[in-house]
């Protein structure tokens, strides 16, 4: 699993104040952590060897444990949020359906008032008064006084089922706006709830990705002061530190090549969007037979494992997790320029490249495609939020952004 690991003192700074939101609680310079000075008034006392030695391996165990706690309680955060986040955009849909309903069957009634008005100039201009008295006086025989009759009746009738029309419409669409206005004031509720689950989960994956970090870095540490203490050869803390040197200037070099756009994601269009992976799509947006009564956030993409997830344009990662979500398994999603948000999800174990808070360029790869979550296989499943939070189709979205999907 790549991760922003942080140079030895960084890392250590940056784990001091975690805890809080995720549930655990944790500091990097804990009382029973040993240090290189230990290790240096230890290394000649068989006695005092053994007691860090022992010490060490306690540590070891504390921090895999507290990185396992951590990642559990953003597991945990990162459901509810999902959780929440379905709901809210299964209302939106529906209200937006009821919005659409209501509009059109007032454009419904308003064309059939529209109807019987212009029906009622036209007899005006033709004599006025008593339609049907008007018919009747002006037939000159029998045979026109007959067609008259007809046509007094079938302007009755129809001026009648235009006028029933016009009722029933303006009923409906006032019955839709009343139906529309009780879904706004719930989908006013659960954009807050998840919102709010959104902010703990986004604190819970943050937590979890600190606590790994300080897990692997100070495994990498008190790996080399167990070989001070059991091996012939003399560790140093100068060596270890010069070994941390060399990883972060790998690390640094490795970062700055990531962030350069691949184009295997595709040509990156004039308005600075890219595909953000290969492959036809195999599922839609919204209601499918694909997902029976489930309202799906997103596109599916049938990218193969462990192929590419590539940034669909410029911006930052405002949450990168692993775990459930929802089914939607491991999960990054990130924030565009104007608002715009993109979400990749069931990428593999260990496929997440990127950390909160990191700016990528557009075709930056981000993440591989793997089959994590409620997923029965290997597929991007890619979501477009142009207005933060709501979702919407992804297929016209790109397009209009002058790239196709599938």
């Amino acid at each position: 699993m790549v991760l922003r690991i942080f140079g030895f003192t960084a890392a250590l700074s940056l784990v001091i104040g975690v805890s809080v939101v995720a549930g655990t609680s944790q500091a990097a310079f804990a009382d029973d952590y040993p240090t290189w000075g230990d290790v240096t008034e230890a290394r000649d006392d068989e006695a005092a060897t053994k007691k860090i030695v022992e010490r060490i391996k306690a540590a070891l165990v504390k921090l895999e444990a507290d990185a396992a706690a951590a990642q559990k309680v953003a597991e945990e955060k990162g459901n509810i949020w999902q959780e929440a986040d379905t709901k809210y955009q299964a209302k939106a849909s529906q209200t937006e359906t009821l919005q659409e309903q209501a509009d059109a069957a007032s454009i419904e009634a308003d064309e059939a008032e529209t109807r019987i008005g212009e029906i009622a100039v036209r007899l005006v201009r033709a004599g006025g008064g008593d339609v049907t008295t008007n018919l009747l006086t002006n037939a000159q025989d029998a045979e026109t006084l007959l067609y008259n009759l007809g046509m007094s009746s079938k302007i009755s009738q129809q001026t009648s089922s235009l006028f029933d029309r016009a009722v029933q419409a303006r009923n409906t669409a006032q019955s839709l706006s009343d139906a529309t206005e009780v879904a706004r004031a719930e989908l006013e509720v659960l954009k807050i709830a998840a919102e709010e689950a959104f902010i703990e989960a986004q604190a819970a994956a943050q937590a979890a990705a600190t606590a790994l970090a300080e897990q692997q870095e100070r495994e990498i540490e008190f790996e080399a002061q167990l070989a001070a203490l059991t091996s012939a050869r003399e560790a140093t803390e100068a060596s270890y530190l010069e070994g941390v040197r060399k990883r972060e200037a790998a690390r640094a070099k490795a970062a700055a090549a990531a962030n350069v756009p691949n184009l295997d994601a595709g040509e990156i269009s004039l308005s600075g969007w890219a595909r953000p992976a290969a492959g036809y799509i195999t599922s839609v947006y919204g209601y499918s037979s694909n997902y029976g009564s489930s309202f799906h956030k997103g596109t599916d993409i049938g990218a193969g494992c462990g192929a590419g997830i590539y940034a669909a344009s410029s911006g930052t990662v405002v949450y990168a997790g692993y775990g459930w979500n929802g089914g939607y398994g491991n999960y990054i999603i990130l924030e565009h320029a104007g608002g715009v948000r993109t979400a990749y999800g069931h990428i593999v174990d260990g496929g997440i490249h990127v950390s909160y808070g990191q700016s990528v360029a557009v075709g930056t790869k981000i993440a591989n495609v793997g089959t994590t979550g409620n997923s029965t296989g290997c597929h991007l499943h890619f979501e477009v939020r142009p207005q933060s939070w709501n979702t919407t189709n992804p297929v016209p979205f790109m397009s209009n952004e002058g790239i196709r999907l599938g």
